[in-house]
Parts: C-alpha cells; sequence; structure tokens
C-alpha cells in the first residue's frame, strides 16, 4: 500500500477517537497542554504502527494514549505516578430549568471535577475510561494491560474514593451528599 493510502486509512480510524484520546490524557496529566502534546506523541506511535493494528481501533489508541501518559508523568511528574502499582452521569441542564438550578449544576460539576482530579492516576485513569468514555471491563483491562478484576476493584475503590472526596467536600460547602 503506497504513503498516501496508509495516510488516508489511519485518519478514517483513528480520527473519530481523538477526543476520546485527548480526554484521557487530560484527565491523566491534568492540563491542556501536557495532554496535547502527550496524545500528538501517542498519534504518532500510532501512525508508527498502524499495520499492527488488530481488532478494535479505540482501545488500541487509548492504550497508547494511556502508556505515552505514564511514560510522560514518569519523566515530568514521578510523583503522580508513585503507588501506582496494586498487584458519571452528565449534568447538562434541562430548558426548562431556572438560573439557580443551572448554577448549582455548575458548582457541582466543578466539585466533581475537583474530585475526580484528586485521585491517583490508576483509579482516574478506569473512572474516566469507564464512566466518561463508556469503554467495557474487557477494553479497560486491554488498554490498562491489567486483569479484569483488578479494573473492577481499581473501578470500585475509585468510586469509594471518589464519593468520600464530594461528601466532605459537602460537608464543607454545608450542601447533603445522600450517602
Amino acid at each position: 500500500m503506497n504513503s498516501q493510502g496508509r495516510h488516508g486509512d489511519f485518519e478514517k480510524v483513528m480520527l473519530p477517537h481523538l477526543d476520546a484520546a485527548y480526554n484521557l490524557a487530560r484527565w491523566l496529566t491534568r492540563n491542556d497542554h501536557d495532554a496535547q502534546d502527550v496524545v500528538q506523541e501517542a498519534v504518532l506511535r500510532a501512525y508508527r504502527f498502524f499495520d499492527g493494528l488488530r481488532g478494535e481501533a479505540r482501545p488500541w489508541l487509548l492504550a497508547i494514549v494511556r502508556n505515552s501518559c505514564f511514560t510522560w508523568l514518569q519523566t515530568n511528574r514521578p510523583a503522580d505516578t508513585v503507588g501506582f502499582n496494586d498487584g458519571i452521569a452528565e449534568l447538562l441542564p434541562a430548558d426548562d430549568d431556572g438560573p439557580e438550578v443551572q448554577a448549582a449544576r455548575n458548582c457541582d460539576r466543578r466539585m466533581l471535577n475537583a474530585a475526580i482530579a484528586t485521585l491517583p492516576a490508576q483509579f482516574r485513569e478506569v473512572l474516566i475510561l469507564r464512566e466518561l468514555e463508556d469503554l467495557s471491563y474487557k477494553d479497560i483491562a486491554r488498554i490498562a494491560d491489567v486483569p479484569i478484576g483488578t479494573v473492577m476493584s481499581r473501578l470500585a475503590r475509585a468510586r469509594r474514593l471518589l464519593a468520600e472526596s464530594v461528601r466532605n467536600a459537602s460537608s464543607i460547602s454545608g450542601t447533603q451528599v445522600p450517602k
């Protein structure tokens, strides 16, 4: 296949997944600029090894993005990867909601995003892949290169840590969050 055909195939297969790739990188690096750099590196790596793609493109690309993120984090922010080895309903305002309800939802969204950002990377990644990217446990296991049981335990722990964080933030702000 000529390079133009390979390039066109790559774009057709990978471009639909760039938003998911950026979303994962953004949550793992916690910085827009760093996420853009990581995704650019990951896409170049994916292009280089595109002929080796077997199976679905989305989990394959997200696995490359994930690995690129952790390589970048180990080099630039090693503290973010400490303790890594362990051997979200959309809140869009409805048309009939008034400004008070919309303001409360925006506040809740900011609090939830802040709580997710404080999770350790291994918990943040499975939560993002499952709840925001709607990937199956099997796909997450392939992306993170861990057994499905590890995905399930990390996800359960991430949800528990997130709930505790939101509950604590709510008690500080004086709002009620059900247990």
